[in-house]
């Protein structure tokens, strides 16, 4: 297989996605394009995955990985619980760039949290995102697919350049809105807690759950 696979990003190749779902079972590296920018792809459930994950990105152990889902039933598998406020949310504005933290089911790897209990997660508009994560059969890591802080990546060209070596498969749907990354929104505190303000603005957040948020 080729390192950079050009995807249709409206309707991409279901065999192609089911290739780059087995790279990531082996505990390989696969980036794709997501509603913001590039993600980096990794099984959470691969301890190899996960060490090249941190690896490839120069990214700080302390540091959660976030989570896309292919569905609503696939990622509440992934929290211990779905408040009403992350249902209410995700009528609102999923898919799209809404990165929600929950409390963690028990069954996610410590490292994926950080070390922490919590996971952010999110269902993607893009349809390579969400083919992936489903031919993957679990959420799959979305975590930009870049040197830890540094730019996001908006194109696979970017990705290559930035870090080409580290992965074994580019999803090339071209060149995705860029823009701001997800709003991360963290609903284990009351009130909710803004972790980063993002593509989906706060007031529209808040007009939703009828609440200022901290």
């Amino acid at each position: 297989m080729k390192h950079v696979i050009p995807m249709n990003p409206d309707a991409p190749d279901r065999r192609l996605l089911s290739r780059a779902a087995a790279l990531l079972r082996q505990g390989r590296l696969v980036a794709y394009p997501t509603d913001t920018f590039y993600a980096l792809g990794a099984d959470p459930f691969s301890t190899e995955g996960i060490d090249r994950i941190f690896e490839a990105k120069g990214r700080p152990e302390r540091m959660a990985l976030p989570l896309i889902a292919a569905d609503e039933s696939s990622l509440k598998r992934c929290v211990s619980e779905f408040p009403d406020s992350a249902a209410l949310l995700a009528a609102a504005f999923w898919p799209g760039a809404l990165t929600l933290v929950l409390v963690a089911a028990d069954a996610i790897p410590s490292r994926v949290l950080g070390g922490g209990r919590t996971v952010g997660v999110r269902l993607s508009s893009n349809p390579i995102a969400s083919g992936l994560a489903g031919a993957a059969g679990v959420p799959i890591v979305a975590t930009s697919a870049n040197l830890s802080g540094q730019p996001a990546p908006s194109s696979a060209a970017e990705v290559e350049h930035a870090i080409g070596g580290s992965v074994d498969l580019i999803l090339d749907g071209g060149v995705t809105r860029g823009g701001q990354a997800s709003t991360v929104l963290d609903l284990t505190t009351d009130p909710p807690r803004v972790i980063r303000s993002g593509a989906v603005p706060l007031h529209d957040v808040e007009k939703i759950l009828g609440r200022r948020l901290a």
